[in-house]
Parts: C-alpha cells; structure tokens; sequence
C-alpha cells in the first residue's frame, strides 16, 4: 500500500517536472526541474526494485550532465527575448510534428501484447539467490564483457576527438615540455657567485631588471655602504642562471 501511494506521488511530481522543463521559460529554471525530474525516476526505481539503476542515475546524470547543463547555460550568453520571436512562427509545426509522434505511441501502446511466455523466455533471468546489482554485475563482466569493453572504447575515443577538436594552438600560450625539463642539468639552472655581505639586490642582479635610480640616491646608498663593503669578507650565495647578466 505504501510503495503504491509513493509510486504514484513520484509518478505525479515526475510529470510535473518534465512538463516544466519545456515550458519554463527561463533555462536555469528548466534544468533545475530537470534534476527534480531525474530524482524522482530514481525514486521510481528504487520502488521496482532496481537500486543499481537507481543510483546511476543520481550519479551521472544528476551528479555530472544536469551539472554540467547548469553551467553551460549560465555561462552562456543567452539572448532570450530573441529566442522567443521565433516560437509563435514555428509553433504550428512543433504542434503538429507533436501530435503525430503521440498518435503513433497511442497505435504502439494500443496494439501491444504480452505473450503469455514473455517472463520465461528472457535471455537472463534474475538469479534468486543474488541482488539485482549483483546479477547485473554477473551479466555485465562475463557474458557481455566484450561489448562492455568496446562502449568504453568508443566513448574514450569519442573524448578524446572532442578534446581535439576544441584545441586551438596559441602562440601567446606558454606549454610546458617534460622532457626539457628532465633533462636539463643542474649547470643549466643554477651558478655560483660571489656576493659582499650586504651587498643589495642591484648589485646582485635579478631576473626582473629594477628600475633605474636617480644619480643623488645612488650617489648616497654608495657613501651608506661602502664601509660595510670593505670590513666585511665575501661569501659565495647561489643565484639563478642568467641573474649575473642583469
């Protein structure tokens, strides 16, 4: 009794959401019913019985492509008040593509029979001694492992297109090469030099050229610092490559 009035309750918030998905006329709002949507067929499966099915859904379409729909529209700069001059000059036709498509699901549906046999002539029944997750598993990885394999195959190579499509090749774009930088020897990064104690970062010479002085201030920090420069012995301090040029 209680898995019938819950099944119709999700049923009902179901067909709510999916009817607000494409009558809302802002997108966020219709992706946002479309999560509803989705959990509530999560509900509806684990209410048959299939909680693998059940939590697959939440997870990648929930967790992954309605996510990845949000951010999508959000980012997107979306003209709507142009979007709607369009939709009173093609709602005829979406009408009537509409109407036909829903009389030829009345023709399936009303035509549909159930053989008598129907249940014990499946390919693969479901174990009684297993879960349904672990029936499903069974299946997947023995018999059908071949076929598991190469739909994981094509959707690696249908990524890995996608990334190559969308890759554009910058000038501006600085890309690091691993193998430069394997290879490259501690003589190529680092040298030894001699620094006074005391000496400052000009006289060290940086990566980033500092900008110049006026002579009197350079003329003063010289008078402030010479004395220091000749009690004091020098000391060897390790710099980048290439700093001594500056």
């Amino acid at each position: 009794m209680i898995a019938t009035i819950g099944f119709y309750i999700f049923a009902v918030i179901l067909l709510i959401s999916a009817a607000m998905v494409v009558s809302a006329r802002n997108p966020v709002h219709s992706v946002l019913f479309l999560i509803l949507a989705f959990f509530n067929a999560a509900a509806l499966f684990l209410i048959a019985g299939a909680e693998f099915l059940a939590m697959i859904l939440v997870i990648v379409y929930v967790g992954a492509v309605a996510v990845l729909f949000m951010f999508v529209v959000m980012m997107l700069d979306v003209n709507f008040a142009e979007m709607r001059e369009g939709l009173q000059r093609y709602a005829p036709v979406g009408g009537a593509v509409g109407l036909v498509l829903l009389a030829e699901l009345a023709f399936v549906l009303g035509g549909w029979q159930f053989h008598p046999e129907a249940a014990a002539l499946r390919l693969s029944p479901t174990p009684t001694n297993l879960s349904n997750t672990a029936a499903l598993g069974n299946i997947l990885y023995t018999r059908y492992i071949f076929l598991f394999q190469a739909a994981g195959l094509i959707l690696l190579v249908a990524m890995i297109g996608a990334i190559v499509l969308t890759l554009r090749d910058r000038r501006t774009v600085r890309r690091q090469s691993i193998a430069r930088q394997v290879a490259r020897q501690r003589s190529e990064t680092l040298a030894m030099v001699e620094v006074s104690i005391g000496a400052s970062v000009a006289e060290i010479g940086v990566l980033t050229p500092l900008p110049e002085a006026e002579p009197e201030v350079e003329a003063a920090h010289a008078a402030a610092h010479g004395a220091g420069h000749g009690e004091h012995a020098d000391m060897p301090h390790t710099v980048p490559h290439g700093a001594e040029g500056h």
